[in-house]
């Protein structure tokens, strides 16, 4: 049922020209460079340190490697992290 739900807002998402992470709740990154990432929709942090961050998605995680990670700014759906950028996995 989830996924006619999908292709349901997939679909209305295509007709009424709306971006599709706002409406199937995707996460969206925004990467500067190799030093700055920006990531919204995520559903909190699973694991920190400053070589991995490790954040919950509403379908599955994502991973960011790197040296000298810090969280700049955090909120309920929003984090924005600095440091050397080596690696992103989305993992399902």
């Amino acid at each position: 049922m989830r996924r006619i739900g999908r292709k349901l807002n997939g679909f209305a998402a295509k007709i009424l020209d709306l971006p599709q992470d706002v409406v199937l709740d995707l996460p969206r990154m925004t990467l500067i460079g190799n030093i700055q990432l920006y990531i919204e929709n995520h559903r909190g942090v699973v694991h920190f340190s400053n070589e991995l961050l490790r954040l919950d998605l509403t379908r599955g995680q994502v991973e960011v490697h790197g040296q000298n990670l810090v969280i700049r700014a955090i909120l309920p759906e929003e984090v924005f992290i600095e440091g050397i950028i080596h690696d992103i996995k989305y993992i399902l």
